[in-house]
């Protein structure tokens, strides 16, 4: 289509914008109302495929519905019959996409990148509360206008929520770098997916790559699940660790770690920016781990922030109890069990009268078993001494059976006297 084409009898093409697989944008003329739009058109070899068509339309009836300061706006849609082309006009945003401002700059600065983040999540929070789930959220989809505003674009293949998918069995949709585990897996995105997508375009903003590098979507998922990103503070160290935490979070393989909703992420990321940890107390927002399990065990990072054990108390710091879905999102401290204090001071006094008793009665013992051995070695020595008195002597064996002590010490003393007097 030449820069001369009318576009449904009323948007006057000046140039194009940008090109892609699925569709063209031109910066068109509106002469009704005489402002410049951005008019979408639907790639010509598409126009007959009822699939992409349809993903077409429905791009313009989900961001149609959306009226929010951080998502472009859609003004009109339909179908040029002279032209056979489907089109959609939005709001044009003079300004760069961050994709331009990757490729210019490499990386942004902690302040810039941080704002173009938080920007994104209160227009995908404004979607998602509308129920309508991007599924393709990258830097070229980020437009930043030339006063500063951020705005979520293209919305192709969003889907509203409870939509049945016009996708086949299997089938990805959205850029690879971009996607989170459950899409790469081949499953449905929801909301947290988003959330994925925006948490490694802020990792690219304030590195300047990609958390994950690969060739395939195979080769990606691989990585999702066996690897870890390099923390973000050892590629740039202007930025603060608190930061590289959040960030880390939002890009968690598993969706139920992420933040619950793209506000939640927008809180950590611009507390993480301030040196607030989302693991700290003072963090307005802390996930909580995955949502089928009754407990979660803690990180190293929480294990090192939780109380130490003491004489006085017992701290359990090994798991973090989930009491319902409304504390998701809030720190839970960790619970103190008091130490078992003594009891009473008269039964503390019996049971040291006890004690007491016990250890004389263990002495008793003591002294009755040494008494013996001593009676034993002196009825040893009456022996000697009466066999030393002749052939002629009667030697006479007794046995000694007592219940105690005293009473086997009277008895041998009665032998003795017996045979010695």
């Amino acid at each position: 289509m030449s820069t001369a084409s009318v576009i449904n009898d009323r948007y006057r093409v000046e140039g194009r914008l940008g090109v892609g697989g699925m569709s063209t944008v031109l910066l068109a003329l509106d002469e009704r109302l005489e402002r410049h739009v951005a008019v979408k058109l639907l790639a010509e070899h598409l126009a007959d495929d009822p699939t992409f068509v349809s993903r077409f339309r429905r791009e313009a009836l989900a961001a149609g519905r959306l009226v929010h300061p951080n998502i472009v706006q859609v003004f009109d849609s339909g179908f040029d019959q002279r032209a056979h082309q489907h089109f959609i006009v939005m709001e044009y945003v003079p300004g760069f996409s961050c994709a331009e401002l990757l490729r210019d700059r490499g990386h942004l600065d902690v302040e810039q990148a941080v704002d173009i983040v938080t920007q994104a999540c209160r227009g995908l929070d404004y979607a998602h509360r509308n129920g309508v789930v991007h599924r393709d959220v990258k830097p070229g989809n980020l437009l930043v206008s030339e006063s500063g505003i951020v705005k979520l674009a293209d919305f192709g293949i969003a889907r509203a929520t409870g939509q049945s998918s016009i996708t086949q069995v299997g089938s990805v949709l959205g850029t690879a770098a971009y996607l989170s585990p459950e899409q790469a897996r081949g499953e449905e995105a929801g909301p947290a997916a988003d959330l994925y997508s925006l948490g490694v375009v802020a990792y690219q903003l304030l590195s300047g790559r990609l958390p994950y590098e690969a060739n395939s979507l195979a080769e990606l998922a691989l990585k999702q699940q066996r690897e870890a990103p390099i923390p973000l503070q050892r590629i740039n160290p202007h930025v603060p660790e608190a930061l590289a935490d959040a960030v880390a979070l939002s890009i968690s393989v598993v969706a139920e770690e992420r933040p619950r909703t793209a506000d939640a992420l927008a809180d950590m990321i611009d507390s993480g920016a301030k040196g607030i940890s989302p693991w700290s107390d003072e963090a307005p927002t802390r996930p909580l781990g995955r949502s089928e399990a009754a407990t979660r065990v803690l990180s190293a990072r929480d294990r090192e922030r939780a109380p130490q054990r003491g004489h006085e108390h017992r701290t359990e710091e090994t798991m973090v109890v989930r009491r319902g879905a409304t504390s998701r999102n809030a720190p839970r401290a960790p619970r103190t069990v008091p130490a078992r204090r003594p009891p009473a001071a008269e039964p503390r006094a019996a049971r040291a009268e006890q004690r007491g008793s016990g250890a004389r009665s263990g002495s008793g013992r003591r002294v009755g078993a040494v008494l013996a051995l001593l009676l034993g070695v002196i009825v040893v020595i009456a022996l000697v001494v009466l066999l030393s008195q002749g052939s002629r002597s009667l030697v006479t064996y007794h046995r000694v059976v007592a219940n105690d002590w005293q009473h086997a010490v009277a008895q041998v003393q009665q032998i003795i006297y017996r045979y010695t007097r």
